[in-house]
């Protein structure tokens, strides 16, 4: 459990999930699940690409990320969101089933890609997911309280003179490069469990912003900790059990915000 590869799983795991709570929380507070998941899944076609090309998948995931990102912010101006997320995802998907007709040469490493292989990491891929990590906390950081306000109360913040769209702008970028340090772990088809089952636990638990952040960051890493751990014993995925574990997480959460709620009505 303590082998020096469990090392590297437990290293990059619990810094992910540290990034995954942060920004899911705003993934969750503005409403944008469906971009959580579209995001990873069109990034998924550029470690294809990249693989096709001999070049690291880390610089594919980020590149696809980007552009997946920069395509639903700029096609959302001309259309609603959700058909814009739709478009996008449908772009790159398209791109991905293209560079995986030329070879099946990469198979086992797509595989990874799209169901998380985190005890395969290596001890020189720790570095460049915590730099990325650093960026994404530090970007949520410094544009924290007009992206809060923004999520909040959209019509206050114009009148404060916050642009909206450079808000969903910033935001989608910070999203796009949680996703690229995050595929390599969870997944491109269960990422968005680990961005949406956590924090939106975290919500129904308290209503203070920064609070449900801290229990977002807490119930993500715990989730994580569970999965590595019974997918070592089990030699499941560990996608699965991050998509179990994230499931789990958000009925528990809306479980207790029900029971919280009736103990507060007043007996009839």
């Amino acid at each position: 459990m303590f082998a020096p590869f469990m090392m590297n799983a437990w290293a990059v795991a619990t810094i992910v999930a540290v990034v995954a709570g942060v920004v899911g929380f705003f993934v969750v507070l503005r409403g944008a699940a469906f971009v959580a998941d579209a995001v990873p899944q069109g990034a998924f076609a550029g470690a294809a690409g990249a693989s096709l090309i001999g070049v690291n998948t880390l610089v594919g995931l980020g590149v696809f990320a980007l552009a997946g990102a920069l395509g639903i912010s700029w096609l959302s101006r001309r259309s609603r969101s959700d058909v814009a997320t739709a478009l996008t995802l449908v772009l790159l998907l398209g791109l991905g089933a293209l560079f995986l007709s030329f070879t099946t040469e990469y198979s086992a490493e797509i595989f990874s890609l799209l169901f998380g292989e985190v005890l395969g990491i290596s001890q020189g891929e720790i570095a460049p997911v915590a730099v990325l990590g650093l960026v994404c906390i530090a970007a949520i950081a410094v544009i924290y309280r007009p992206l809060l306000l923004s999520s909040l109360a959209p019509e206050v913040s114009a009148a404060r003179g916050i642009r909206g769209r450079r808000m969903e702008l910033l935001f989608l970028v910070t999203v796009a490069l949680a996703t690229s340090m995050t595929l390599p772990v969870v997944g491109a088809l269960l990422i968005f469990s680990l961005m949406i089952g956590p924090p939106a636990a975290a919500r129904s638990l308290t209503s203070s912003p920064l609070l449900a952040i801290a229990l977002s960051v807490v119930i993500a890493v715990i989730t994580v900790w569970i999965a590595i751990a019974v997918s070592f014993e089990t030699n499941w995925p560990v996608g699965f059990f991050v998509g179990v574990g994230g499931a789990i997480c958000y009925a528990a959460g809306r479980g207790w915000a029900m029971l919280r709620g009736s103990s507060r009505r007043p007996a009839q």
